[in-house]
This record gives structure tokens, sequence and C-alpha cells, in this order.
């Protein structure tokens, strides 16, 4: 009889655990510092998510190593449903496929919630470099070879900057950083030439003068900056793998608690609000049950592992 009891109260007590979730303030945990388009994004959405579960909802910067510092901060939380990762493809891909000894796994360490949405990227350049597009880039690049570095903040602009090295046949060096933001400054103050950026950091500089966009990132022109050719116009290898954002729970969050913070994310992210306040950064909300991101994360670690492989980037 014990027993019987004993399972019941175990098998009762996820759901007993879901029905009075939230009982505290959630955190959102990111892997870039405040100030880019992943903590504008994060912020809007907490916001709206705190209206609606009635508990704060606080974004926590944890920038550094590729997102790894965040995603094994989240990895190791406790899995009752306060602690999420809105994850780039940064932290999910770079880090299991890049690193000899990743500290998680991409599908193992992780409940899956939400796709977030896509970014837009933006190929920009310091006035100061004396190019107006893509093809004067790369023809001032062999032209001075050795003489460009190129700022790199994630999975996606190490991945653009091993393309640009193949397509310009000189070496161009790579300038890590731990965020958008901090490379962006540097560009408009001339310490570093060029990167690819999302429109949250660098659209006003572009209306201002202080950064050139050379091309974007995206199969159409985009809205907010129609005289920007896209990438393969400028004559850019494609670049197929996805460029997203995702939220995650730490692995065996009760599935009643990623379902209701599924619904929850995805009614916020349809408030006309959130789209207008999110639409004018360049980027592109869209929702997901977390089966369907099980699915894509699947899928999305096959063609990231192709590019890097063709990339000719291997582990450390």
């Amino acid at each position: 009889m014990k027993f019987w009891l004993a399972l019941c109260l175990a098998l009762l007590a996820p759901l007993a655990q879901a029905q009075s979730w939230p009982a505290k303030p959630i955190r959102i945990v990111l892997q870039f510092p405040p100030g880019g388009s992943t903590d504008l994004v994060a912020r809007i959405l907490g916001q709206a998510l705190s209206q609606s579960l009635g508990q704060p909802v606080l974004v926590e910067n944890k920038p550094g190593a590729d997102g790894a510092i965040a995603g094994d901060f989240v990895a190791r939380a406790e899995p009752d449903g306060h602690t999420f990762f809105l994850a780039t493809n940064t932290a999910m891909m770079q880090v299991p496929l890049l690193k000899k000894n990743p500290p998680y796994h991409a599908v193992t360490s992780f409940t899956p919630v939400s796709l977030v949405g896509r970014y837009v990227y933006v190929l920009v350049a310091t006035p100061s470099l004396p190019v107006k597009n893509v093809a004067e880039l790369l023809a001032y690049a062999r032209a001075n070879p050795g003489k460009l570095n190129y700022g790199s903040y994630s999975g996606v602009t190490q991945l653009m900057h091993a393309n640009l090295r193949l397509v310009s046949k000189v070496d161009i060096a790579l300038i890590p950083y731990k965020g958008e933001a901090p490379t962006v400054v540097d560009i408009i103050g001339g310490q570093v030439h060029f990167t690819f950026a999302t429109p949250t950091s660098t659209l006003a500089h572009v209306r201002d003068g202080k950064l050139r966009a050379l091309a974007t990132l995206l199969p159409a022109r985009f809205a907010l900056i129609p005289d920007v050719p896209t990438a393969a116009e400028s004559g850019l290898p494609p670049f197929t793998a996805g460029t997203w954002a995702a939220l995650f729970g730490p692995a065996k969050l009760p599935p009643e608690i990623a379902g209701r913070m599924n619904r929850e994310l995805n009614a916020a992210m349809q408030r006309a609000d959130v789209r207008e306040k999110i639409g004018q950064q360049g980027f592109d909300l869209g929702g997901s049950t977390p089966e369907e991101l099980a699915s894509f994360i699947q899928e999305q670690l096959k063609a990231w592992e192709r590019a890097f492989r063709e990339a000719g980037m291997q582990p450390e």
C-alpha cells in the first residue's frame, strides 16, 4: 500500500508543480551582453510574459565563450520552470559542433519550448574604408593582403568570415568579441573594419553615416534599407544554415510547464505592440510548438555541421 501511495504521489508531483507555476520570478538567460538585438527581443517579450504570467520575467546576461557560459548555466539549472535560455544558433550549433569538449549537448541538455524568430544580418563597414560595395571590399582585400580585420561575435559571423576568406583568396584577420554591440562600437571607431551585424545595432548608424551598409544576408532586399543589395546580388556564397533564436528550458523540464510557457510565449509574439517594437529592429518573429522546435534543432545540426565542414572550420 505504501508503495502505491508513493508512486501516485510521484506521478502527481509534476502536475502539482505545473499548476503552481510560476511560483517566483522567471529568468531568461542570454549569451550576449546588453544592447544587442537578442537582448532587446528578450526584454520586449519578457515584459509581455510578465503581464500574462503574473510574475516578473527578468533578463540575465551571461556573455562569453560563444554562448557556452549561458548555455551551461541553464543546462545545470533546476528544471522547475524558472530558468530559461533564449539561445541563438551560436550557442546551440557552434558550441556543440566546434568545441572538442562542449559543456552541453544541443538536444539532450535542454527542453525545447518554442522557436522565437530569425535574424536579419547586414554587412557593415567603417566609413574610413574606401569601399562602397562588396566587389570593392573584396578588391581592396586582395590589393591589401593582411591589412583588413573583421569583428566576430557569433557562429554566423565566424562562418561568414571563413566564407569571405575563401571568396577573396586573401587573409582577413578575425577579431573575436563577446557581443554584437561592442563589435559595432569598434567598427564605428575604425579599430575594426567590417562585420555582419543586425539592424538593431546598425541601422541608426547607417542612416547617420557612421557605418556603411554593403549587403544583407537575406533572400530578398530588406524593406528598411531597400537600396542595399542582398549577399547573393553582391556575389557572396549562399548561406543555408539558419540564423535564429529559440527558447529552451533545462532537460527534464515538466512538459506541462514547457507547454504553458510555449502558449504564453506564442501569444505574446502575436500581440500587435510586441510585433511592432520587434519588427522595427528587423527581427522576424515566428513561433513553433515544442515538437517542431525539437525537429528544427535536429535539422539545423546537420545544416551547420555541413556549413562548418565546407568552410574548413574544425572543432578546437
